[in-house]
């Protein structure tokens, strides 16, 4: 949920833009930019917006591998092993 003073038109960012930025920077907190009194945009923190992205990588991963094991492609895990010991042993020779 974004703060009500977090939300602000296209105006306050063109003349605050240095003072928006440190507060990202401080705050890791986003900002709501409005244009013509709508929601245009959600600027915010480089750094938070990377940690976002790799949880949503993250969340993704899971959800593929949820739907391997519905589909019934999984293998156990001796068998898993097996297979890579396997493949290692060939690597040697």
């Amino acid at each position: 949920m974004i703060d009500g003073r977090r939300i602000k038109p296209i105006s306050y960012l063109k003349s605050h833009a240095a003072e928006v930025l440190k507060d990202l920077k401080e705050t890791g907190k986003p900002y709501v930019i409005t244009q013509h009194g709508e929601g245009a945009a959600v600027l915010m923190d480089i750094n938070e917006f990377e940690k976002q992205k790799e949880a949503i990588t993250l969340l993704r991963i899971l959800y593929l591998s949820d739907q391997e094991v519905a589909r019934g492609e999984v293998e156990d895990l001796d068998s898993a092993f097996a297979d890579i010991r396997s493949k290692l042993a060939g690597e040697e020779q």
